[in-house]
């Protein structure tokens, strides 16, 4: 296994973990509410009573960060090398996966695990096994 020395940044992603971190303290500490991204958005879809603006607020803020970070430097250059029907594919089945398990990797991974949720924890254990074997068998057994 070789490291990719050119596109490496243990600072930018030192970074970017702090924040995220930081974002699902205060969220918890400030609010009492979890930081999972499929939770907050889906009760966009079906809104409570006073649930509303803090949702839409850190969803808004998600779609924010990104141009706030591009004023202070250049945004990397995506490259997907999937076409449109596989990415839809790809994102219900992360949508039916989140409904499976309770909840997203944000939620179970980042808050679940801060929290010492065993539930969070066999579900986190159950996102990166999937994700194994699924880069095992693209890279390796139909490559």
């Amino acid at each position: 296994m070789t490291l990719d020395w050119t596109h490496f940044t243990p600072w930018r992603s030192l970074a970017g973990g702090a924040l995220i971190g930081l974002a699902a303290a205060v969220l918890l500490l400030g609010c009492g509410r979890v930081a999972g991204i499929s939770g907050i958005l889906g009760g966009l879809l079906r809104p409570l009573r006073g649930e509303w603006a803090w949702r839409l607020a850190f969803v808004a803020g998600l779609f924010a960060s990104p141009w706030l970070f591009a004023l202070a430097t250049a945004l990397p250059v995506p490259r997907i090398e999937a076409g449109g029907g596989v990415l839809v594919l790809a994102g219900l089945l992360v949508g039916l996966g989140t409904r499976l398990g309770g909840g997203c990797t944000s939620g179970h991974g980042v808050c679940g695990l801060a929290r010492l949720s065993p539930r969070s924890l066999a579900a986190t254990l159950a996102f990166m096994a999937a994700g194994f074997a699924t880069v095992f068998v693209a890279r390796h057994v139909l490559a």
